[in-house]
């Protein structure tokens, strides 16, 4: 290995060490950390530089195995919003294309079939005999509607309801995200909140009916580097979602205007969405009233982008990853109940364990740049 891999490693690690600081950020990880760099570069000095390719890296084109997005754009109602909200598709359809996910677009052409576009987003949901464990991705551009107690979503024909698509995702195994951009959308999160599942809204409430910009901050921060809060070399949907609320947050401070749209995200399954006022970094800053764990943990772990450096993970990989993150969240809480030597004792096997993932698949990738 020449000096510009081993440096390039050392990124790497010290990003991962960044981000892992950041999620257990009162525990004393200076000498885990110079461990974890002394067994990582002397392992990594001896290995060969073959590397397990028997697992596909995600979106390695395979469709049973990569993520899906399906993006719906509603009524315009005007051309002004319709070219909006075709700018702020397109930039989901390249983010789509460059994960190598299965890419559905509803609304953005016009529609030759007798099914409405209501028709094909239900289709478009049904679950596949193969499914795939890799995240459903369901992204609605547009407009919304709050009436009777009823949130909905403005399709061209008949509108699409929370009700509807929680009807519609009934059986869908796989992780879902569904980020619902329009005005009013609020209510989507209680009717679409629960297991294994991240949903996102422009608004608190259905009352927050005006034309909501969320969708706009969000479509640039999905793909945008400067989302990447961890610098893990990935921008998570928890990452966008903090980023593109800061973003409408400065607009209507620049604009000297009364904030007339709060976005929300969901991840816990307590229907209750949680704002991002109440993070600190990626990280909530405070706990819910009735004592539960806020949202954002799985939220912060389920990526459709990569910022530009992201390495060639397996699925594997990814998978394990996720399970060491889950463990260090289970120390993050013990934090003021075990001492500081017993955290370090349980934390260090993790440690070893997360930087030998990013060492194989960096091996990996300076291999396919030979």
């Amino acid at each position: 290995m020449n000096q510009s891999s081993v440096g390039q490693l050392a990124n790497r690690i010290s990003s991962v060490a960044n981000a892992v600081i950041m999620r257990v950020s009162d525990l004393c990880l200076f000498r885990v950390f110079c461990a974890v760099c002394f067994v990582t570069f002397i392992s990594q000095v001896g290995m060969s530089q073959k590397a397990d390719l028997s697992a596909a890296p995600l979106g390695g084109g395979d469709g049973a195995k990569a993520g899906k997005l399906v993006l719906v754009v509603g009524a315009a109602g005007t051309p002004e919003f319709g070219e909006e909200f075709r700018e702020w598709g397109e930039r989901w359809r390249k983010v789509a294309e460059q994960s190598g996910l299965q890419f559905v677009s509803i609304g953005s052409e016009e529609n030759q079939g007798a099914a409405t576009d209501r028709d094909l987003l239900r289709e478009s949901l049904n679950p596949a005999p193969d499914e795939s464990t890799q995240p459903l991705w369901v992204v609605l551009i547009g407009h919304g509607t709050y009436a009777r107690d009823v949130a909905k979503f403005n399709l061209r024909g008949p509108d699409v309801s929370g009700a509807d698509l929680a009807e519609w995702l009934t059986g869908v195994a796989r992780p879902v995200v569904i980020v619902n951009c329009a005005s009013a959308s609020g209510p989507f999160v209680n009717r679409l909140s629960g297991p294994n599942r991240i949903v996102v809204t422009a608004t608190r409430s259905g009352i927050e009916q005006n034309y909501a910009r969320f969708g706009n901050y969000l479509s640039e921060a999905i793909g945008s580097p400067e989302s990447d809060l961890d610098h893990d070399g990935e921008v998570s949907i928890q990452e966008a979602f903090l980023r593109a609320s800061a973003g409408v947050r400065m607009f209507y401070q620049a604009e000297d205007r009364i904030e007339t749209e709060h976005s929300l995200i969901d991840d816990n399954g307590d229907g209750k969405g949680t704002p991002a006022t109440m993070f600190r970094g990626v990280r909530p800053n405070a706990r819910a009233k009735d004592g539960l764990a806020l949202d954002g943990t799985t939220a912060l772990r389920i990526t459709v982008a990569p910022s530009g450096g992201r390495l060639p993970f397996t699925l594997k990989e990814l998978q394990e990853r996720a399970e060491i993150e889950s463990e260090i969240d289970l120390l993050r809480a013990k934090i003021g109940k075990l001492d500081r030597q017993a955290l370090d004792v349980a934390l260090l096997p993790l440690m070893l364990r997360l930087s030998r993932i990013y060492q194989e698949a960096q091996v990996r990738a300076t291999d396919d740049e030979k």
